[in-house]
């Protein structure tokens, strides 16, 4: 599973010393590089919802992929649902940027009760690793069905593979430190959903799950980044910005020499550092799966 804890910091509204310009600045570089990914399964998505008429992004974050669905689906209402008004500011700035804010809004509230706040059926609901983040996934899943109109589809991104950005032996340190990195990212998802106020602990067949709320699974397919070595600054940017905080959240946790392969790799001054480093490139897969309301 690729649950990118850092993605979805954004989503733990009881921090209040969160750094909202620095997480939204975070959260829009990840979703601008991982544009082309998302384009991919927006397209394959419009050919399973033709023409719908109101879509949500349910845990939209700043509103990068919330602009995207409005340009996949022209005569589509979007709006984006958040709980933190501050990503929401951002989102509508966004919009009116693109040329969109005619047809966009913004919910804010948690999921998946504001949903109750919408004042028409939802033809296509969006919902990228935001489901995870609800202690009850089935319950939540169901909460997303119930706001469907008939024939409306709930797409549900989850799952998928950890990004890599480097060599398996990257010539400092011991080899394998993404995969070292990946465990202790794992150990830090399931403490944060068996620390969730309501949480369940659940199988993960999304399919299954959106059965159980009367939903008539329709696919499921798996989209890739791909940015090879050698990359962009852009993408170097974000790879520093994603290890960086790697770095700072499992400071404890990580052994003597793996902090000081990723010092040195996030030193701009060394030659070693994913910044002026050659091999370095960014490989992603997400994982969607879609369901529709048949009554």
């Amino acid at each position: 599973m690729a649950h990118d804890h850092d993605t979805h910091a954004h989503q733990h509204h009881d921090h209040t010393d969160i750094d909202w310009s620095r997480m939204a600045e975070y959260l829009e570089t990840q979703a601008e590089l991982f544009t082309p990914l998302y384009e991919r399964a927006l397209a394959w998505l419009g050919h399973k919802q033709t023409e719908p008429g109101l879509v949500v992004d349910a845990g939209s974050g700043p509103g990068v992929l919330s602009c995207l669905l409005a340009e996949a689906f022209p005569g589509a209402r979007v709006v984006a649902v958040d709980g933190a008004e501050p990503l929401l500011e951002r989102a509508r700035a966004r919009a009116a940027r693109l040329g969109v804010a005619d047809r966009f809004g913004t919910l804010t509230g948690e999921l998946p009760g504001i949903l109750h706040d919408l004042d028409y059926p939802v033809d296509l609901l969006w919902a990228s690793r935001s489901l995870h983040h609800l202690g009850d996934q089935r319950a939540g899943i169901a909460a997303f069905a119930a706001r469907l109109a008939r024939g409306g589809t709930l797409a549900l991104m989850e799952g998928g593979l950890p990004a890599r950005f480097l060599p398996r032996d990257i010539g400092i340190g011991r080899p394998g430190l993404q995969a070292r990195l990946d465990a202790l990212e794992e150990e830090w998802f399931a403490q944060m959903r068996a620390g969730l106020a309501d949480s369940v602990a659940e199988v993960e067949d999304w399919p299954a799950l959106m059965a159980s709320a009367g939903l008539r699974h329709t696919g499921t397919r798996s989209f890739m980044l791909d940015l090879p070595a050698p990359t962009t600054d852009r993408a170097r940017a974000y790879i520093a910005a994603s290890l960086g905080r790697l770095r700072e959240g499992f400071a404890e946790q990580l052994n003597a020499d793996d902090r000081h392969t990723l010092d040195r790799l996030l030193d701009p001054e060394d030659a070693a550092s994913v910044h002026r480093r050659a091999d370095v490139f960014v490989l992603a897969v997400h994982t969607v799966h879609t369901a529709v309301r048949t009554g």
